[in-house]
């Protein structure tokens, strides 16, 4: 697990996607509300994904991908606010 704790603890933005993904987002929309660019999102995003720390609750979709913050996303992400 302190893989995963360090993982994210080494990027900003790695942190702010698992913090504001309690909602389902797009990474449009979380990128709005994050004040970062999109693509720097997606990249996070898809990192985060490949760990299972979020997940796609749209996968059939080719636009407008809803993601949301996993279980082991949200005990990750707690542990790093401690």
């Amino acid at each position: 697990m302190y893989d995963l704790i360090s993982f994210v603890a080494r990027g900003k933005i790695r942190i702010k996607v698992l913090s504001n993904l309690n909602d389902p987002l797009t990474p449009t929309k979380l990128s709005e509300k994050i004040k970062t660019h999109r693509s720097t999102t997606s990249r996070a995003i898809l990192a985060l994904e490949e760990k299972s720390l979020v997940k796609c609750i749209t996968p059939d979709e080719n636009m407008g991908r809803f993601y949301q913050i996993t279980p082991l996303g949200k005990k990750i992400i707690k542990e790093i606010k401690k």
